[in-house]
């Protein structure tokens, strides 16, 4: 069972936003609603993305939204792009984590450091028909992700890869990968190259997909390189400057992941909200007793604070302004936003909320994953520091 008045409580504020904005996020707003909610319970039991779903992703043009349209995307902006993928998460964090991981590093990524051959050929691709995937992480390179054990060999015209990568979002579904290897291990993270790598290249496969608690329609694989070939001409932006890439985009992805939490948090504040107006107990609605309107009130002014923190750091990014500071708060806080707020929307639903019958308790699963990928809490509190104590607040 599940609450059929969900979404209609409590809204996005359109203020802040354009006309061009506010149709875009209602058009995806009434997809995910539609299209996705009747085949989240599947998809989250057979983890297992909707091949459908995806082909409609390129249709409705959020897998380019800010690829010019000369390369066939929206030509749209950083901040469309976070408004799609809250979205999408307040339906499905599956969803929202495939066209984040698109939009905000892959495509990201090219946009910045390719060439015009590479942006020609890769950016067509990915906003017409192909997933793209973010190989950064390793096994022994997690918060330290420059530890990298992953190797690349020049061999005149192309390199060979060999290694491998752990934990990487759209594995199952994606043709083209950002990799990271090291062309220079005497060199250190200086050595760290990006290199964009297809799915049929010779010597690469995608290996096992892991068993996760939450976001589990979308797919986290290994990656297997042995003797990998690379062209030259695949190398992206500069040999030796993929820890500047890296570093560089995460910080744009972390955006995304607020954008993300923001829209778990409310999927679920929202199914909690209509579940107590229905709920009776004393022989009264639920909503009616103080203590759960407190509650509620409170969820939804630390929901609003985290969605202004993202939005800023998004304008800010799209601004050209510095926001390498706001981004590292937004990540922080919507998602220590989302899991007390999935928390408290369990809490509300009583036992119907410690089961599958009921949709809360996949958000709950959904919101942890917001303190780990794309750098820890703790990596956030990091960069924030730093921050605090090398320039003015």
């Amino acid at each position: 069972m599940t609450t059929q008045t969900a979404e209609q409580t409590p809204g996005v504020p359109l203020t802040s936003l354009s006309e061009e904005e506010q149709m875009f996020q209602q058009s995806v707003r009434d997809f995910a609603v539609e299209k996705i909610r009747p085949l989240v319970p599947k998809m989250d039991h057979d983890a297992t993305m909707d091949k459908g779903l995806i082909r409609s992703f390129f249709e409705l043009g959020i897998m380019g939204i800010e690829v010019p349209e000369q390369w066939g995307g929206a030509g749209s902006s950083f901040f469309t792009a976070v408004l799609i993928v809250e979205e999408l998460s307040h339906v499905d964090a599956s969803c929202g984590v495939l066209v984040d991981v698109q939009n905000t590093l892959v495509n990201n990524a090219i946009l910045r450091w390719g060439n015009d051959d590479q942006k020609s050929k890769y950016l067509a691709m990915l906003s017409r028909d192909t997933v793209g995937a973010y190989a950064l992480s390793e096994g022994g390179s997690g918060s330290d992700a420059f530890a990298l054990s992953a190797r690349a060999e020049d061999k005149g015209d192309h390199f060979v890869l060999n290694g491998r990568k752990l934990w990487i979002t759209n594995a199952a579904e994606a043709g083209v990968f950002i990799v990271f290897a090291n062309a220079n291990p005497d060199a250190g993270y200086k050595g760290i190259t990006a290199f964009l790598v297809e799915r049929d290249f010779p010597g690469f496969q995608v290996g096992k997909k892991e068993d996760k608690t939450g976001i589990r329609a979308s797919s986290t694989c290994e990656l297997i390189f042995e003797d990998c070939h690379v062209p030259k001409e695949n190398v992206l932006g500069e040999p030796g400057k993929g820890y500047k890439i890296a570093i560089e985009t995460l910080n744009e992805g972390r955006i995304g992941i607020g954008a993300q939490m923001i829209g778990v948090a409310r999927g679920a504040l929202e199914h909690a909200i209509a579940y107590v107006k229905e709920r009776k107990q004393f022989g009264r609605p639920v909503a009616e007793f103080q203590g759960v309107q407190f509650q509620i009130a409170q969820a939804a002014t630390d929901l609003e604070a985290a969605r202004l923190m993202v939005y800023n750091a998004a304008r800010l990014k799209d601004a050209g302004a510095p926001f390498v500071r706001e981004a590292a708060m937004a990540k922080l806080f919507s998602s220590q936003v989302c899991e007390k707020v999935t928390s408290l929307a369990v809490q509300l639903f009583g036992g119907n909320g410690y089961t599958k019958e009921y949709p809360v308790e996949k958000f709950w699963r959904d919101s942890k994953v917001g303190q780990i990928y794309e750098g820890t809490s703790n990596m956030q509190l990091q960069t924030i520091a730093k921050a605090i104590l090398t320039e003015r607040l």
